[in-house]
């Protein structure tokens, strides 16, 4: 019977018998534990939407959007292609290995560590464990203590639905996650911040276990004068105010010349009086920051700025107004780490190549945007700068698309997931060769014993070499070349044995 009080020892341990046992591997288990998951989500929206309210104030359209509704297309999606992305691979093969079976199985880890994070505490602990289930691992799903009621939804309620011998979720703050990563899992998928997931990572190291680490940074919006610039801003000031900045690929500054500042800045005024009204406070649509503590933060980057639209605070409320500053020098406290709220710092640049060499004097950010319409500078930024992901002439959006890989690169991550990402992120592959015992094959490859002769290194060099195929209609020739040299071979070894 499980018991939600059991240490990290005691559940890894039940975990690595459930998988020793074989009984997540089947893809009809894997399926059904999926479907269970989807009726959870399904079953419980309003019990999700409470829960995130509670922890962060998101209004509910934000929540079914960008929590449970991606969760469900995610599960969707996946379940469309399970049976695909479990098959075996055929890989290409050289001409040495014409008469044996080449493949690449799929192999789940084992026992996976998913570590959430609270600024979309649904989300971002439910969309990895997708993927690690339809894998076929045990999973241990560790909710940021940061979002309580959406933790303890999962503690709850995720046992109601998960196979409870395959999947447990353990509760607690940072001394409970100190323990648990004592343990050696077999993968370890976190999402939070670079801090973090340093540690996170060196934890890891001891084990040598692989990790995917979806982190954050300071993500780029790039802006010039061949886009409708009030188009641009909805789109900018959207991904920069859902969910009161708090995501990990919100627009973090905006490059722009001085003439498109001021034209943005206008737009922005007529984008934001349309969200939220005249007072983004008494607007629903307008989330909350985590904590007084967040707040006071955010509060010290606008210490000294030029703030041309909102600044208001309410450490009470765990209220900022969205915020754009002006005359931001790369050096001032904002630029010098991830924002994680609705404020928006513009340095003005001249133009793509300067945009480019700002953003490379800086870490790799986890996603970048573009709002042009010159293929060319498009082109040059994309080729000439490394972000995690890109999005042009929107923000945030690229997220949605199950089919492109999202993650960081440098310090806002590595690996990446979502679709059949997420799938070959829990899948160790498994390269097989399966070799032929009879004469023909082995006598093939017989050249590669001692003593060794230049004509069968001559042989073994063409055989081995990559991009050296033998058309299927040769195939019989070849075959037909074996049984002679078969042939051959035996009468060659019964003459001298028998004196023919």
């Amino acid at each position: 019977m499980w018991q939600n009080n059991k240490s990290p020892p005691e559940i890894v341990n039940d975990l690595r018998n459930t998988f020793q046992s074989g009984k997540t591997k089947p893809i009809g288990y894997r399926v059904k534990q999926l479907k269970s998951l989807e009726r959870m989500l399904k079953e419980n929206i309003e019990p999700i939407v409470q829960a995130v309210t509670d922890d962060l104030n998101k209004s509910k359209q934000e929540t079914i959007l960008m929590e449970i509704d991606f969760l469900l297309n995610e599960i969707k999606y996946t379940l469309m292609h399970i049976y695909e992305w479990s098959k075996p691979e055929k890989p290409s093969t050289t001409i040495a290995n014409v008469l044996d079976s080449v493949y690449i199985l799929h192999d789940p880890y084992g026992v996976v560590l998913v570590m959430g994070a609270w600024n979309y505490p649904l989300l971002l602990t439910l969309s990895p464990v997708i993927g690690a289930i339809a894998a076929g691992n045990c999973v241990v799903m560790k909710p940021s203590d940061l979002s309580p009621a959406t933790s303890k939804f999962l503690a709850t309620r995720a046992p109601e639905y998960l196979d409870v011998d395959s999947y447990r979720v353990y509760e607690g703050g940072i001394p409970e996650t100190t323990e648990l990563l004592k343990e050696r899992f077999d993968y370890i998928f976190y999402t939070g911040s670079t801090t973090v997931g340093k540690i996170i990572q060196a934890s890891a190291a001891e084990h040598l276990t692989p990790t995917t680490l979806e982190l954050g940074g300071k993500s780029p919006v790039y802006l010039d004068r061949s886009a409708d610039v009030y188009t641009a801003a909805k789109r900018i000031l959207w991904g920069k105010c859902v969910n009161a900045g708090q995501t990990c690929i919100a627009p973090d500054y905006l490059l722009c010349s001085k003439e498109i500042q001021g034209e943005f800045v206008n737009a922005s005024r007529k984008v934001l009086k349309e969200f939220f009204g005249n007072d983004p406070k008494s607007s629903p649509d307008y989330g909350r920051i985590l904590s007084e503590r967040h707040v006071q933060r955010l509060s010290g980057l606008l210490k000294g700025a030029n703030v041309a639209l909102g600044g208001e605070i309410d450490v009470a409320t765990k209220y900022i107004s969205p915020t754009i500053l002006l005359d931001v020098k790369p050096t001032d406290p904002v630029m010098q780490e991830e924002i994680f709220g609705p404020i928006l710092p513009i340095i003005t640049v001249e133009n793509a190549f300067d945009a480019i060499n700002f953003i490379n004097s800086r870490e790799k950010p986890l996603a970048l945007y573009i709002f042009s319409n010159y293929k060319r500078d498009v082109e040059q930024i994309l080729s000439n700068t490394s972000a995690g992901g890109v999005t042009v002439n929107d923000t945030v959006m690229h997220l949605t698309v199950h089919s492109l890989p999202f993650g960081g690169v440098g310090s806002s991550g590595m690996g990446n997931y979502h679709g059949k990402y997420s799938y070959d992120t829990f899948t160790h592959k498994k390269g097989v060769l399966h070799k032929n015992l009879g004469v023909i094959g082995e006598t093939l490859s017989s050249p590669r014993y001692p003593p060794y002769t230049k004509g069968k290194l001559t042989y073994l060099r063409l055989l081995l070499t990559p991009g050296l195929s033998l058309p299927g209609k040769y195939l019989s020739h070849l075959v037909s070349f074996g049984f002679g040299v078969a042939f051959v071979y035996i009468m060659g070894y019964l003459s001298k044995t028998y004196n023919f």
